[in-house]
């Protein structure tokens, strides 16, 4: 089986409050968070999960505040040889449009993405203003899409799970690596989800939901399933990713 190496490309930023990100926490403090692409190094296919922001803010400020640097997508691919015509595979962890936004320059590309998430990019519920179906209207009208309805392997040593945890189609990418199992978390959180504070551990809260979700109940429950099968845990939004060139586990 095809052991694979995980690179985080910051394809975009956002500053808002942490809330967004950590379930009844952190209001009222400010963050940034990076907007990855990641790229699966081995086997005989290009693959990456997710396609990242197609206009990042590219800025010395936002930059240092991450720590490491901010590329186009183009620009992201080339530091490992690759054009977006040159990728096979896309993954969609989901459809918010930070995740999308640069599906269309993947002109070979075959895209694998949850049912539920196709639907709600298409139909979305009032309360949730990130999906933009322009973003994957070229895809689709391509024939591009392999729309799933659960789990599924990819291709060996790659396997896609259903998380609903912060949108119904999310999808949890779990990578088989020289460390061990990998989790590219399908909701968008960060490594304090994972690892609380004391004071929410003083609570018996063992995870922190995400900051929006569909069923808060249901997304803890998500969130211990991950944390417990990881061996590698990749938290969508976490920061300190955007300072490795690989992520290779702690």
């Amino acid at each position: 089986m095809n052991k694979y190496r995980i690179h985080p490309i910051v394809v975009g930023s956002k500053r808002f409050d942490k809330g967004m990100m950590t379930y009844q926490q952190g209001y009222g403090q400010h963050c940034i968070i990076p907007i990855y692409c990641w790229y699966l190094e081995g086997g005989d296919k290009k693959i990456i999960v997710d396609t990242g922001e197609m206009q990042p803010i590219i800025s010395k400020d936002r930059e240092a505040d991450l720590g490491g640097r901010i590329y186009s997508f183009e620009d992201g691919l080339a530091r490992f040889g690759l054009k977006p015509e040159d990728i096979d595979i896309v993954i969609h962890t989901h459809l918010h449009n930070d995740h999308c936004e640069n599906d269309y320059k993947c002109t070979n590309a075959n895209f694998y993405v949850h049912r539920n998430e196709l639907e709600s990019i298409h139909n979305p519920h009032p309360l949730d203003f990130r999906y933009l179906e322009d973003y994957v209207e070229d895809v689709e009208e391509a024939g591009q899409v392999v729309a799933l309805d659960g789990d599924c392997e990819v291709v060996p040593g790659i396997r896609m799970m259903h998380t609903p945890a912060h949108t119904p189609g999310g999808m949890t990418v779990l990578v088989d690596t020289r460390g061990g199992l990998a989790a590219i978390t399908g909701f968008c959180v960060i490594n304090e989800n994972f690892y609380p504070p004391a004071e929410v551990l003083g609570m018996e809260m063992d995870v922190i939901p995400p900051g929006t979700s569909v069923n808060t109940y249901e997304a803890y429950d998500i969130l211990i399933k991950v944390k417990d099968m990881a061996d590698i845990l990749i938290p969508l939004h976490e920061p300190s990713f955007a300072r490795m060139d690989t992520v290779e586990g702690t």
